[in-house]
């Protein structure tokens, strides 16, 4: 055995020992039940509660990043480990909700473009989940064309003054600070007038509507800035440069939207061959009993096994510190159709049982399938769409030209 996988399998150890003596064995698999939607409650469990704490303290809730900060302070490889150490315990990562959008895009971001100000004041509440995060990027006429946004940040000498609208913001009712993208400069062409803009969301000049959705739940929100007020010091990144900002938050959004079918941990109750079974049942020779769909399902499985086999040879290709890129954008797109396609065979397995809405005659996990599926439409346009991101490959990755038409 190396140095390398000696050291490995010692943190392996120092791992498995911690998470015996401080994760509770009463929430041990219950991820998917307790961590979901937008926005969780710690305080509704107070085993949860105490391993959010525990979780936060030890910096392992952020296992990369920076421990000055709060983090953990582990390699890309030594996280890998702690992650599969959890799973194998049972336990979760709920911070990754608990902070908005604080762990998989802002903090990454702050970390690159902060100063040492802004890293001091903003990371560690995102480690340890203190915090709730938001992003301002999308408005009414502001899209895919992102950069024609019009929010306006208007320098007042020892204040930014911030009015305009933002829509599409996710969890923006919950969150106490927002990231948003704001046009410093109306004179200069339309992405090089644009800064990133850190904004206190508790402050009488910030409104939150939230916007109902055909799933049922309402994640997004309309953001209303009227003369709400920023400090000076919170411009991330340099005055006017904040489409350069802007767009590597991006790229740590749709790296933390590669995993397919990715729970926040502790998985869903049954798997999609079990729920088959239970459905549609087995033939004589113990398999699912419909080939068609048996075949399917294990086209599906195949696809989602090759996504998590990519995603770990990345990882060690990179021996160990694995960069945010442009590849992200082929992950995202291969994670968003396997997460769909895992949502249009459970619905198809469980036949009627699977399109109910409210009433008799359907169980909790049933009528979650529904929702589930309208919600998986969604994959393939939030954090960039499908189009958006084969555009990004096409030019960033295969080198083709911006228009590949003459005339």
């Amino acid at each position: 055995m190396s140095e390398s996988n000696e050291s490995l399998e010692a943190f392996r150890a120092e791992a498995r020992a911690w998470l015996d003596e401080n994760f509770p064995k009463s929430i041990a698999g219950r991820g998917a039940e307790l961590v979901s939607g937008e926005f969780v409650d710690a305080n509704a469990n107070s085993d949860l509660k105490l391993w959010v704490e525990r979780l936060g303290n030890k910096g392992w809730g952020t296992p990369t990043w920076p421990s000055e900060y709060g983090g953990g302070g582990l390699s890309q490889l030594e996280a890998e480990v702690l992650k599969k150490e959890m799973s194998a315990a049972g336990a979760f990562n709920p911070l990754i909700v608990m902070a908005g959008m604080g762990i998989t895009m802002v903090g990454p971001t702050i970390l690159e473009y902060g100063t040492e100000a802004q890293k001091q004041k903003h990371i560690p509440p995102i480690c340890r989940a203190d915090v709730f995060w938001a992003l301002g990027y999308s408005e009414p006429n502001a899209g895919s064309d992102l950069a024609s946004l019009q929010c306006k940040a208007e320098d007042k000498g020892d204040h930014w003054l911030v009015n305009g609208q933002k829509t599409w913001t996710s969890g923006a009712d919950h969150a106490q600070w927002i990231g948003c993208l704001v046009r410093t400069d109306f004179d200069a062409p339309k992405r090089d007038g644009i800064s990133f803009l850190i904004l206190d969301m508790d402050q009488p000049g910030i409104e939150t509507r939230p916007i109902q959705l055909i799933g049922g739940a309402s994640p997004f929100c309309e953001t209303f800035f009227n003369d709400a007020v920023a400090d000076k010091s919170e411009v991330l990144g340099e005055l006017n440069a904040g489409w350069t900002v802007g767009k590597r938050l991006l790229q740590h959004e749709r790296q933390s939207q590669t995993a397919a079918g990715a729970t926040i941990g502790g998985g869903f109750k049954k798997s999609i061959q079990e729920l088959a079974e239970e459905y549609v049942g087995r033939d004589p020779q113990g398999r699912i009993a419909d080939g068609d769909l048996r075949a399917r399902i294990a086209d599906h499985l195949m696809k989602a096994k090759a996504q998590r086999l990519t995603i770990e040879r990345i990882t060690a290709e990179a021996r160990g510190n694995a960069k945010v890129s442009a590849a992200a954008s082929i992950l995202k797109n291969a994670a968003s159709a396997i997460t769909q396609e895992k949502a249009e065979l459970t619905l198809e397995i469980m036949g009627n049982s699977g399109i109910g809405w409210e009433g008799e005659g359907f169980d909790e996990a049933e009528l979650a399938a529904v929702r589930g599926w309208l919600g998986s439409k969604a994959n393939s346009i939030y954090g960039g769409s499908y189009e958006i991101q084969n555009n990004i490959i096409a030019k960033n990755i295969l080198g083709l030209p911006e228009n590949t038409q003459r005339g």
